[in-house]
């Protein structure tokens, strides 16, 4: 490939050596920014792919720090290299884009310094680094074993931030943010405050800030935002990383005389080492792999006590970490320091004292202390420990015991309505599951409840047309009007038939588009083809409930259809996962989640049943209530699936498979009108007759 065919394909690329953000933008993946970290946590927004671009070549805007680069200049901030030469060609080795021998890359095409000196205070050292290209799998804690993980080493220049940091340090005084730490330990580690902070990378557009400096080596740093009462936006970048990774007090794993405390922030390794311990920081639960290479070349000579972050992910991390820690025949503990609080420097802040005391008594004697702790972390699952938690929980649904679906017979069956608990629904296809489930959930919105579906099969745009036919059918019986002015759902979305509308049917789909607005605001629906998985379902349910301050019910459009956990299970283990975690889901979030399932081929003829719902198993035992819907007369002699199917109203009937906290083999009837996406209730006392619907005789749209 010649030097000017081998630029173009590099700039084509997508810059996968990124860590990818949450979320995706315009059907893209976002990445975490090289220059500001946007996008790490769950609510980031990470770089985005600049569709209205007129370059040339694709760019990638960050809109929190402004940064607005191609590939190879993330390529160069994501490296740390400066050198044009030098990021050719390894981005080229990355990208596996080969030229001829004597290429030798056009560097004048690219004018643009990637700026890596801290400005005022530091030179740049050529040294030899560890930093290969980041690998997404690799390097995540989830798809694999900390070991697995290999390394290069390129020669790339670092910047050398000693006398940056005893000029910071210098200050440390001119801030009272030490977070419980002693000046004798902060000026130990030489950390220092900075009052107009900017990260080196960042242009000199964005505001300066208040920061303490904490070093982590001669060539890289955290720091930490010293503010109080920061915005949501100030604190996802309160604590910024500088140069490359590096472990905090690393030496000690060769020097200590006293077992080793491995936490997760610099702050809480300070806080050890202020009490009298010794402890190192990784700085983020990513970076255990790199302390699992230095201790692969060199084990540590004292025990470890692993003591990660009191959360989930830091309770994954801890997992993965002693794992391999077993693999490399370290000797460690897993003693959680913290407990009750989330991290060491809580604790500290808490109570000192008892703090000092806890360091000191597990470095004498871990082994007994993590069998202490052990045991007491049994005797806590004692009914006895949880007896006021059950009380409170029963105050605290005094307001909200149920949420009514608005079906009247259906709400009298599940004792008022839905309840904290995974609820199916199944049937054949073409049936009117999707249809029945998504008008129970526009009844619920109605009534104020906020509604959380993930349509993985439907675009948004079609459940909005099936819920707005329904109004204008409504709305026909309401006002005796003509049922020939009702309108399908594709008779709302195709707009080349709106000129042929008479005033009447025009006015009808207005006034069905305004009611349905009334309710709109309480149904979030989010798309998904193949790429929305149970982690995002969970994610996405914590961000509504953190951004409105409200539960919603979920809905899950269908369960089969979830992206897999893992892609080597089989379709059965995948689904019978889904249907663990999103249980889980509702319970740790107390809120009602329903999801639709299909059923088995061999099942459509037959009465609905618990086996016939796809890829049984978890369906059947880890839901609370199982619902069924079939036509009427499933499984009778005289019956016939497309003489029932052909019946316009169709009859249908909801049985009860399972209720685990009430009555179960009960059946209501239906009547569903499927060209208008509607469902009629039928109550025992009262059999309305079907209105008549007659295609041949009158036109409907």
């Amino acid at each position: 490939m010649t030097r000017e065919e081998a630029r173009k394909e590099l700039l084509t690329r997508e810059p996968d050596f990124l860590e990818t953000a949450k979320r995706k933008v315009n059907g893209h993946y976002t990445y975490i920014c090289p220059n500001c970290e946007n996008g790490k946590g769950k609510d980031g927004d990470g770089i985005v792919l600049d569709t209205s671009s007129k370059s040339r070549f694709p760019h990638w805007k960050c809109f929190c720090c402004d940064l607005y680069a191609d590939v190879l200049e993330l390529w160069k901030l994501h490296t740390d290299i400066s050198d044009n030469a030098e990021a050719f060609r390894t981005a080229y080795n990355y990208y596996n884009i080969f030229v001829d021998d004597d290429y030798r890359p056009d560097f004048k095409a690219y004018s643009k310094p990637v700026e890596t000196v801290q400005r005022n205070f530091s030179k740049t050292t050529p040294t030899t680094a560890s930093k290969p290209p980041k690998d997404k799998k690799r390097d995540s804690l989830i798809t694999g074993n900390f070991l697995q993980a290999d390394s290069s080493t390129e020669t790339v220049p670092e910047v050398d931030y000693t006398n940056f940091f005893l000029q910071a340090n210098q200050n440390i005084s001119k801030t009272d943010y030490h977070r419980g730490i002693s000046l004798d330990t902060l000026n130990r580690f030489k950390i220092g405050y900075v009052e107009n902070w900017r990260h080196p990378k960042t242009p000199l557009t964005v505001p300066t800030s208040p920061r303490l400096i904490i070093p982590t080596s001669k060539h890289s740093y955290l720091a930490r935002d010293t503010r109080n009462n920061l915005t949501d936006m100030q604190k996802k970048y309160s604590k910024s990383k500088v140069g490359a990774v590096h472990i905090f007090n690393v030496n000690v794993l060769q020097k200590a005389q006293k077992p080793i405390f491995i936490v997760e922030g610099e702050i809480d390794a300070l806080s050890i080492i202020d009490v009298g311990g010794e402890a190192i920081a990784l700085g983020s639960v990513s970076n255990a792999r790199k302390l699992l290479e230095i201790m692969e070349k060199q084990k540590p000579v004292q025990p470890l006590i692993v003591s990660l972050d009191n959360d989930k992910t830091g309770t994954e991390a801890t997992s993965k970490l002693i794992d391999s820690l077993q693999k490399l025949g370290i000797v460690y503990y897993q003693i959680d320091i913290a407990k009750p609080y989330k991290d060491a420097n809580e604790a500290l802040l808490a109570d000192r004292e008892s703090f000092s005391s806890i360091v000191e008594e597990i470095e004498q004697n871990p082994d007994g202390a993590e069998k202490l702790i052990q045991e007491e972390e049994y005797l806590k699952t004692s009914v006895a420990n949880h007896l006021q938690d059950f009380v409170n929980g029963i105050a605290q649904s005094v307001n909200t015991p149920y949420i009514p679906t608005r079906f009247r017979v259906l709400d009298t069956i599940l004792d008022g309505g839905l309840y904290e608990g995974l609820y199916i629904a199944g049937a054949i296809s073409s049936l009117g599951k999707t249809t029945f489930v998504t008008q129970m959930c526009d009844q619920i919105a109605e009534s104020g409840q906020e509604i959380l579906i993930f349509s993985l099969e439907m675009a948004r745009t079609e459940l909005m047309a099936k819920s707005i036919s329904r109004l204008t059918f409504l709305d026909v019986l309401k006002n005796n009007g003509r049922i020939q002015d009702a309108k399908t759902a594709r008779g709302i979305t195709t707009g080349s038939r709106y000129a042929k509308y008479s005033k009447i049917e025009k006015d009808l789909i207005q006034r069905s588009i305004s009611n349905y607005g009334r309710y709109a605001e309480n149904i979030f629906i989010h798309e998904g083809m193949g790429d929305i998985g149970i982690e995002q379902v969970r994610e996405t349910v914590e961000r509504h409930i953190s951004i409105t301050g409200r539960k919603p019910v979920v809905l899950i459009d269908y369960l089969q259809i979830l992206a897999p956990t893992n892609d080597r299970a089989t379709d059965k283990q995948n689904t019978d996962k889904a249907v663990l975690e999103l249980k889980r889901i509702s319970r740790d979030f107390k809120i009602p989640v329903i999801a639709i399932s299909s059923f088995n081929r061999d099942n459509y003829s037959s009465p609905v049943s618990m086996q016939s719902y796809k890829e049984s198993g978890a369906v059947e035992y880890s839901s609370d209530v199982l619902i069924g819907l079939q036509l009427k007369g499933t499984g009778t002699k005289e019956f016939d699936v497309t003489e029932a199917k052909a019946k316009n109203p169709r009859e249908i009937e909801l049985v009860i498979l399972k209720n685990r906290n009430g009555a179960t083999g009960k059946k209501i009837g239906y009547k569903y009108y499927p060209m208008f996406n509607y469902f009629e209730e039928i109550r025992e006392d009262e059999k309305p007759a079907p209105i008549p619907i007659k295609r041949g005789l009158v036109k409907i749209g």
